[in-house]
């Protein structure tokens, strides 16, 4: 009984031991995508660059702004049930 006894102990104990090194590598992991995310970023923002200054931004930006307010106007209307 006691035998027994230790290997169900045995098999436990390696079981939560194993989860908690798969739990510590996937931790591990998703930290780095993160990090790696927020470096591309900051590289794409330019970390040094000033912010633009309200009504300053470029032409493509203020096209891009302006579709997708319009594809926001779609989908409400969708949503409201409007046949466009």
């Amino acid at each position: 009984m006691t035998n027994d006894m230790n290997l169900y102990m045995t098999v436990a104990v390696s079981g939560l031991a194993g989860l908690g090194m798969v739990t510590a590598a996937g931790l591990s992991g998703w930290r780095g995508w993160l990090q790696l995310k927020h470096e591309e970023l900051g590289d794409r923002l330019g970390a040094n660059a000033p912010a633009p200054v309200s009504g300053t931004g470029s032409a493509a930006s203020r096209i891009e702004m302006a579709d997708l307010k319009e594809r926001i106007r779609k989908l409400e209307a969708i949503a409201a049930g409007v046949d466009l």
